[in-house]
């Protein structure tokens, strides 16, 4: 397939070749040619791709209960005259699990509804406009903002950062017959190759370590090939700076450093999807496929810890989604009659794939804190049910703690 024009115009402006995890920047989030950027990609069942959200509400429902906790929390510590939490969701898609939950919020707590801001952190413009247009009828004020400009007044909430971090650039090594190379994409007579570059810096090497992955060794032979995260800990850093105090939810593709590097698997993580496709080949028609990566749980945990971030636990979407009463929502559908009989085995479909072990069951949930006491992270507070226990979250009205602030009004605030 052909390179197209700006790409390749920006490979010979860089000498004929760049790192991967540049191109991979370019393809997904060049503001005019980016898959992201340009808001090319679709996002749901009839998109390119589908995310627990865009299979309908049950998700953010069932999550809903946990984010309504974790805020109430917040406003039974905040401060004297403080009266504003922010729920905040990063690359929230097509904007269907802010919408959700904005709604589940309204209807399930209303006193915490009634002082809580949507704040969505998109950085592609093309994303953005069409989650204005999901959200024009939002029932909470929302408003979109970068890290960057929330760090000159960083706010108190709950971060939910679904399906994001998997899109950020990776950087591809390739064992070599010296050890240890950066993969580039190369520009070659009008086609791009993946190819070996120069070896690692001794300091990037050192970092392979704790991964399991120096000294290379004989399983792992030239040629074989992976992705490091150099993007987690600046992301990280920056969500870190916008939040005063709060946590950051995780829901992502994730896997440990023993399994993600396993020699095995010889070819890494990376894929491509578009149109409910999936391609092991990154190169293809750049900007108009989506490009991701699993995570390396070790890494991501590292790289919070390095950010200031303390991590609470962890554990897989099916367990999670369980002990927030799925099997109970599960067993409701079986006492509503036959009346929108085809919606209710939808809704049925649906459920049962969010927590399938071979589908979107196996997503892992990591759940951080920032400016959280000790005492608070290793202890529910009273009537909260933790994330990481088998118990279904009921919900419940918000504590003491926000009936004053419950008195403010909000009014929405424009997006830039």
């Amino acid at each position: 397939m052909p390179v197209p024009a700006w790409l390749q115009q920006r490979l010979e402006a860089a000498g004929g070749s760049v790192p991967f995890a540049r191109y991979m920047d370019w393809a997904l989030h060049d503001p005019d040619h980016g898959a992201y950027g340009a808001g090319r990609l679709r996002i749901g069942r009839h998109g390119d791709f589908a995310t627990a959200p865009s299979l309908g509400g049950d998700f953010a429902g069932l999550l809903a209960a946990q984010v309504a906790q974790w805020l109430d929390a917040l406003a039974l510590a905040q401060e004297i005259g403080a009266s504003r939490l922010s729920l905040i969701e990063t690359g929230p898609g097509e904007g269907d699990l802010a919408g959700q939950l904005a709604a589940a919020l309204v209807a399930g707590w209303p006193l915490l509804a009634a002082c809580t801001e949507l704040v969505l952190v998109e950085p592609n413009a093309g994303m953005a406009a069409r989650q204005r247009q999901r959200l024009e009828n939002c029932p909470l004020p929302v408003r979109w903002c970068s890290f960057e400009e929330l760090a000159a007044h960083p706010l108190r909430g709950v971060v939910l950062a679904h399906e994001v971090l998997d899109a950020l650039a990776v950087e591809r090594i390739v064992i070599g017959d010296a050890g240890w190379r950066q993969q580039l994409v190369t520009l070659h007579r009008g086609t791009l190759r993946l190819e070996p570059g120069g070896p690692l810096e001794p300091v990037a090497a050192a970092r392979l370590q704790p991964l399991g992955l120096q000294p290379p060794g004989e399983q792992r032979p030239p040629g074989w090939c992976t992705e490091l995260h150099p993007g987690l800990e600046p992301w990280l850093a920056a969500c870190g700076a916008a939040l005063r105090c709060g946590r950051l939810l995780v829901v992502d593709y994730a896997l440990e450093a023993w399994r993600y590097y396993a020699p095995q698997r010889s070819n890494g993580t990376l894929m491509a999807y578009r149109g409910q496709q999936a391609s092991s080949d990154p190169l293809a028609d750049p900007g108009h496929w989506d490009l991701t990566a699993h995570l390396c749980i070790d890494s991501l945990v590292a790289a919070a810890s390095a950010s200031g971030w303390q991590l609470l636990g962890q554990c897989r979407q099916g367990e999670a989604l369980l002990a927030l009463g799925l099997a109970e929502r599960l067993h409701g559908l079986q006492h509503q009659g036959t009346a929108g009989l085809g919606d209710l085995l939808a809704r049925r479909e649906a459920l049962l794939r969010l927590v399938d072990p071979a589908a979107l069951g196996d997503f892992r949930w990591l759940a951080f804190a920032r400016g959280v006491s000790a005492a608070d992270q290793a202890q529910p507070r009273p009537g909260e049910t933790p994330l990481f226990l088998a118990e279904p979250a009921q919900p419940t009205e918000p504590g003491p703690g926000l009936a004053s602030a419950a008195t403010e009004t909000t009014q929405s605030t424009p997006a830039p």
